[in-house]
């Protein structure tokens, strides 16, 4: 369109235009004016960059929005799903998106690529159950995220991936029964989270063990209170580590770390963590856990030891100091006796001595912020050679124990199994005994003459011999004579008569016969 401008002929130069150019003037007000009214609709309260759409029971973005808006609130309406679609728009300058209180159950992946800019999202008080992977992927600039009081119980390692921004998240008030160690090592790993709070879940437990791996800059920032923890010695060391370095994410709630303590009875009640004498846990355990998180450290006489100062000032624009056990101030750049200290604030024992263990402090001052931190941390110093020697008695002592019980056992056993049997014993002395008592029969009783009668061969066979010992009688008169009855003296042989002729064996049995004899009137 171009404008004719007929400039009348007078000293002034008024310039007057003709009524079709007026006409087309009118026109293009008109349509700017329209556009103006369907900037902020009817349903939402716009303020410049900043519109409100609480309330009003929508179900997905209005697409006749601004589209140069920065803040967005979509509170207290009834979205459920969150789609590609779910915005129709692009708004390349929204930084914040606040979608808390709505019927959010699932969200897809390209939800979020009509707002690749957003630095602030607030999913809060929805009903989300589960975090899928890669979901947020198209947030790169993404620096909080909000997902608290959900019905959360599972979160996909790769959920956040991509998230390299990321400082906060929020994950108070769900359903989470573990902690997420994924957020701090391995391939989806958030190296620039500072916050992490998961307050208010099912956690039991905590991997004590694998908080070493996690920054001391990012440990600071995690919160663990209100969740059901059951009372352990390890996780007591944990908490009270960090209540002595002053957290803030334990400080703050102390009276919320609670665990449960289960009685003989197979009842649990509630105590309270960070208290004195808690489950009379040991130094030895405590000091345990801090040696995994990196401040106690074991030192070897003459080997090398490199100590890095974890602060969570990090090292850009940051000075490190370190002051030794004896107030000895180790400076970066600066010759010291088996020290050295680099800009980034680790410290290097050359050669660590006995004299050198104690308590070492890394001050880390940050010049842009003025944030100044001070670590501690704890060098032993032990003599390997030392412990391996006493190590080698102790083994030497153990195996001579050893094998003098071995040996003992050994001998009882080839006294139990290779001495000889008792009862093979007694038979072995009854035959002894027979074969004394044959002979004293041939003895007593030769074998009758061949040449003697018989009826005296028959008398002899009907005898018996029997050996009598004395009695001795304390009576006077007695001298150790033989007295067989009290009153009277009877015949030996009339005493051994038997109505029945026995065998010589039986002769000899009856001798040696246990029964008392019975003497005959």
């Amino acid at each position: 369109m171009s404008l004719r401008l007929h400039t009348l002929p007078t000293q002034l130069g008024v310039v007057r235009p003709s009524c079709r150019e007026l006409l087309c003037l009118l026109v293009i007000t008109a349509t700017v004016s329209g556009g103006s009214s369907r900037m902020c609709p009817t349903a939402c309260i716009c303020a410049t960059d900043i519109v409100s759409c609480t309330n009003k029971n929508l179900s997905k973005v209005p697409g006749n929005l601004f589209r140069l808006i920065k803040r967005l609130d979509l509170s207290y309406n009834r979205i459920g799903l969150l789609d590609s679609e779910w915005i129709p728009v692009s708004f390349v300058k929204l930084n914040t998106l606040i979608i808390r209180h709505n019927n959010i159950t699932s969200i897809s992946t390209g939800s979020f690529s009509t707002t690749p800019n957003l630095k602030c999202l607030d999913l809060s008080s929805n009903k989300l159950k589960t975090v899928k992977s890669a979901v947020f992927q198209e947030l790169k600039v993404l620096e909080v995220l909000l997902l608290y009081n959900n019905h959360i119980s599972c979160l996909d390692p790769s959920a956040f991936g991509g998230l390299s921004h990321l400082q906060k998240l929020y994950l108070s008030g769900n359903f989470l029964t573990q902690f997420p160690m994924d957020l701090y090592v391995g391939r989806f790993k958030l190296a620039e989270l500072m916050f992490l709070d998961v307050s208010y879940n099912r956690i039991p437990s905590m991997p004590v063990h694998h908080m070493n791996l996690v920054p001391g800059k990012q440990l600071r920032g995690i919160y663990l209170h209100g969740n059901p923890f059951i009372c352990d010695c390890s996780l007591y060391s944990l908490l009270i580590f960090w209540y002595r370095r002053h957290f803030s994410s334990v400080m703050d709630f102390k009276n919320d770390y609670t665990c449960h303590l289960w009685s003989d009875s197979r009842q649990s009640h509630q105590v309270l963590l960070l208290q004195d004498s808690f489950m009379n846990c040991s130094d030895s355990i405590i000091n345990g856990s801090f040696r995994a998180l990196g401040f106690i450290h074991e030192a070897q006489v003459g080997e090398r030891l490199i100590v890095h100062c974890d602060s969570k000032t990090g090292s850009a624009n940051t000075d490190f100091i370190w002051v030794g056990p004896s107030n000895r101030l180790l400076e970066p750049d600066k010759e010291m006796e088996n020290f050295h200290v680099f800009r980034n604030g680790s410290l290097i024992i050359e050669s660590p001595r006995f004299e050198d263990a104690g308590v070492y402090s890394c001050i880390a001052m940050n010049r842009q912020r003025l944030l100044n931190e001070t670590v501690d941390v704890t060098i032993n110093v032990s003599n390997f050679t030392v412990n391996r020697s006493h190590a080698h008695e102790a083994f030497n002592t153990a195996f001579t124990t050893l094998a003098a019980c071995v040996a003992s056992i050994v001998l009882v056993l080839l006294y139990l199994y290779l001495t000889p049997c008792p009862c093979k014993c007694k038979t072995r002395r009854q035959k002894n005994m027979l074969n004394q008592s044959n002979v004293h029969s041939s003895i007593l009783n030769p074998d009758p003459a061949s040449d003697a009668p018989a009826d005296e061969r028959k008398a002899g066979a009907g005898k018996r011999v029997v050996f009598l010992e004395p009695l001795k009688d304390t009576a006077a008169g007695q001298n150790g004579k033989v007295r067989l009855f009290p009153r009277e003296t009877v015949i030996a042989e009339g005493i051994l008569k038997s109505t029945r002729v026995k065998s010589d064996s039986d002769s000899v049995n009856s001798v040696f016969s246990d029964t008392p004899f019975v003497a005959s009137t």
